[in-house]
């Protein structure tokens, strides 16, 4: 009896619950605070699966898993430097050491691509030969000034061409020049018209060169062996070729002189004999034929050249003074060159070029 009564108690309390039991909430809450419905969807207007929020926000889409923060990568700051950046300091100039009066003294100056040659004669009197290109007249300057150089006694400038002139209206400036010699062929640049312009700013007048003419020297002489003749627009080959004798010994300067030229002062029969050869042209194959060169006849070749696109000195330039048994020197290997005479030989001194040995 007492399990008959339990039994219809516990079937009153299911059948009381059932109603609540159907309008039970279709899901259970999550950390989001909604759910997924599972159960009773309809009922709550909802659709199987989809999701819903506790607080009255209405049915939405469920809510995206929260990214994890990356962590942004740890750049590590650039070191400063701790030393300033330096610079490359401009080329130091060396200049020759002045040598003592009572002999002749030659001085081929380093002046890159292009010539500039001083001439001390015994008796102090000096001679310039060209004075490079325009950017070179300051550091002929200060040459001239390092060996003392106030007054130059002659300058030839041995034709237009910028290598040789460029720097000489600088050295006009600077020093008292007493005489001009030039060949009579002028050009249109604006190089050749500064020269022009400083010769006449210093009151001197050019004195044409043409074979024969001489420099006057004390105890040296100093005679033009060309231009021979006129060479219309081949400005080398109006080159003035200058030879300077001091008792046995001689120099032979050519500036940029070429075949033609070379060819003139060989049928001109003048003796063209020197111990010494300025190499015409900066060893170039269109100069130092192996006739004129067998008529120079040098122990010593000088090279005045620097950096360029000329291909100078010219490999069988090379070849044909070695072969001729001419001992080469060049300025862009050597720097500036000196060649000290007493009139019975012709020296290097140690420390200009690194060897000593008399010629």
């Amino acid at each position: 009896m007492k399990n008959r009564i339990a039994l219809s108690m516990i079937l009153s309390v299911l059948l009381i619950l059932l109603p609540v039991i159907a309008n039970a909430h279709p899901g259970r809450t999550d950390s989001n605070g909604g759910h997924y419905c599972r159960t009773n969807c309809a009922k709550w207007g909802l659709e199987n699966g989809e999701y819903y929020y506790h607080n009255g926000g209405g049915s939405k889409s469920a809510p995206a898993a929260t990214a994890k923060p990356t962590a942004k990568p740890v750049i590590k700051p650039t070191a400063k430097p701790t030393t300033k950046p330096t610079t490359t300091p401009a080329p130091t100039l060396i200049v020759p050491k002045k040598q003592n009066v009572g002999t002749l003294q030659v001085y081929f100056f380093d002046v890159g691509q292009g010539d500039s040659t001083l001439i001390r004669t015994p008796n102090n009197q000096y001679v310039l030969i060209d004075g490079g290109n325009n950017d070179q007249g300051k550091n002929v300057v200060k040459y001239l000034n390092a060996l003392g150089v106030k007054t130059l006694d002659a300058m030839v400038a041995t034709h237009p061409d910028a290598d040789h002139i460029g720097g000489l209206d600088d050295v006009l400036k600077a020093l008292n020049v007493k005489s001009v010699y030039a060949p009579k062929v002028s050009h249109t640049t604006q190089t050749y018209k500064d020269f022009l312009t400083a010769v006449k700013n210093e009151g001197r007048t050019i004195k044409a060169v043409t074979k024969g003419v001489t420099i006057p020297l004390t105890g040296v002489e100093a005679n033009f062996l060309a231009p021979v003749n006129t060479y219309g627009d081949d400005l080398n080959d109006w080159s003035a070729v200058l030879k300077v004798t001091y008792k046995n010994k001689s120099f032979l300067f050519t500036g940029d002189a070429e075949l033609k030229s070379e060819n003139d002062m060989l049928a001109d029969g003048k003796s063209l004999k020197a111990d010494v050869l300025k190499v015409g042209h900066h060893g170039s194959s269109s100069s130092t034929s192996k006739a004129f060169l067998d008529a120079v006849k040098p122990t010593l070749a000088i090279i005045s050249v620097g950096k360029n696109n000329y291909g100078h000195p010219d490999s069988g330039i090379l070849t044909r003074l070695k072969s001729a048994n001419a001992s080469v020197l060049r300025t862009d290997q050597k720097g500036t060159i000196t060649a000290i005479s007493d009139g019975n030989k012709i020296r290097l001194p140690r420390g200009q070029v690194n060897e000593e040995g008399n010629y």
